[in-house]
Order: structure tokens, then sequence, then C-alpha cells
């Protein structure tokens, strides 16, 4: 399977596949292409949850999803590439690679949506440690720059 740069409209392995990719899927690959405030908003339920690698307790509330998630598309945004994604009937998992800070970063999200196709859970795992350790320092201060 071919990489999968986002903002790219189909998926790499069958010119058909984007038809079998999840619609909430669909929205989020829109979103990390163009990022905007309300199109975040849009995407998340009001019960949604964050797990950051970063932070032991999950982030509750679209309020504070918004925060992580909208820091997370300004500090991974530029050089994210998804890689494989893998979906079930309410849920999916995008392999992703960045680099930050001149560090290799690669992990997954785990996404799950509602019925109507809000995210209600948002979970991150990035690694290795180094690459890690610049996430967790560039997303420190682009949180402190929104509440800054």
């Amino acid at each position: 399977m071919r990489n999968r740069k986002v903002g790219h409209d189909s998926r790499p392995h069958s010119p058909s596949a984007s038809r079998s990719t999840p619609p909430t899927i669909r929205a989020w690959h829109a979103l990390v292409a163009a990022p905007t405030p309300q199109g975040l908003r849009d995407l998340l339920a009001a019960d949604v949850t964050f797990r950051s690698p970063a932070v032991h307790t999950p982030q509750e509330g679209p309020d504070l999803t918004f925060a992580y998630l909208w820091a997370a598309l300004a500090v991974l945004g530029p050089g994210l590439t998804y890689h494989r994604e893998w979906y079930a009937e309410d849920s999916a998992v995008l392999e992703f690679t960045t680099t930050i800070d001149g560090k290799d970063v690669h992990g997954v999200d785990m996404i799950a949506w509602d019925q109507d196709g809000a995210i209600v859970d948002f979970t991150v795992m990035a690694r290795p440690l180094r690459g890690l350790q610049a996430l967790i320092a560039a997303m420190g201060a682009e949180l402190q720059k929104a509440h800054g």
C-alpha cells in the first residue's frame, strides 16, 4: 500500500476504495488537509473523549478535545502522512508519520464515532520515545500559546 499524503481524495490501494472509507474518516482527512476551527467542532460529539500519549487522564468533552486536537493539527499537520487505515463499523485506526523538531514520530489515531458520525473517542499513540518527547514539548508549547 502506498503512502496517503493528507489532502488526497482517493485511497491509494484502489480507485473505488474512497467509497468504502467511512464518512467520518473522509471528513477527518478533509479537516487535516484544510483545518478550520468550525470544521473540527462540527466533527466532535457532545460526549467526546480525547486520550493523549502525553497526558495520563482522558480529556472529557468537546472543549478540551477541541483544544488538544486543534493543537495537534498545528503540531503534526505540516508533515503528517497517513500510511494505512483499518475500519470497523463505528471506528478506525489510522497509521501516521511526521517529523517534529527533527525527530521522527510514528503513531496511530484511533477514532470512534456515534450513529450520527460524530467523533466520540479519539486516542493517539506515538513512538519512538524521542519522537514522543518532541511531540509532548511541541504540544505543550502550542496549548500554552492558545491559552496564553
